[in-house]
């Protein structure tokens, strides 16, 4: 089976472009899951996850990464602004064999305190189906969760080991991502950091 996903099918199943491709494949070994990401490498192409045997790769959308790429830049502006600390992972593989688990975020990032699992994760949802994205996180430990879809946040907080959603942020209780979500659909990047930046600025000058 691993050699057959390596050799086979990854090379000829994704293509770039602005528009997202998935492929799914049960029966995958934990070995298998780890050599693909080692033949891989550092690519920025593709997002990997596993999930007991279950293995998923996408080809994310130019759509996708904007988002992302924007979503990404308007946090670390507040945490900035807010005297916050963090350490910003990006796309950084969170695995653990014991719990049959591996994704790549589309971002994530420890607050306060650096760690080993982020405390944050950052899901940019533009096409439905695949592996189980919270039971990945689930069983990574990662204590909140937030998706970007249809222009808006859900935010999906751990309690007593199963997510719960929340209206706002329990990490970052006084970001409002209502108002976030309306600076990452502005078309120009540098207009919607300079606007954020502003408006964070003169809502912390009172």
């Amino acid at each position: 089976m691993n050699s057959v996903l390596l050799n086979d099918y990854f090379p000829l199943q994704l293509e770039e472009g602005d528009h997202e491709e998935k492929f799914i494949t049960s029966g995958v070994t934990w070995q298998g899951y780890e050599s693909l990401l080692i033949s891989l490498g550092n690519s920025s192409c593709y997002r990997v996850a596993y999930l007991l045997e279950t293995l998923q790769i996408m080809s994310p959308s130019r759509s996708h990464e904007l988002d992302k790429k924007n979503i990404g830049r308007l946090l670390e502006v507040y945490l900035e602004e807010n005297r916050i600390r963090f350490w910003g992972l990006g796309s950084m593989t969170i695995k653990s064999q014991d719990k049959q688990a591996g994704k790549e975020p589309d971002e994530c990032y420890c607050i306060g305190t650096d760690k080993e699992i982020p405390d944050l994760a950052i899901e940019v949802v533009y096409s439905s189906g695949g592996v189980d994205t919270l039971e990945i996180y689930r069983r990574l430990g990662v204590i909140e969760v937030w998706f970007w879809q249809n222009q808006t946040f859900t935010i999906y907080c751990l309690e007593n080991d199963s997510y719960q959603t929340k209206s706002n942020s329990q990490l970052l209780p006084n970001l409002d991502l209502n108002l976030m979500a309306q600076y990452v659909t502005i078309n120009d990047p540098l207009e919607a950091i300079t606007q954020w930046r502003k408006q964070i600025k003169d809502s912390t000058s009172f």
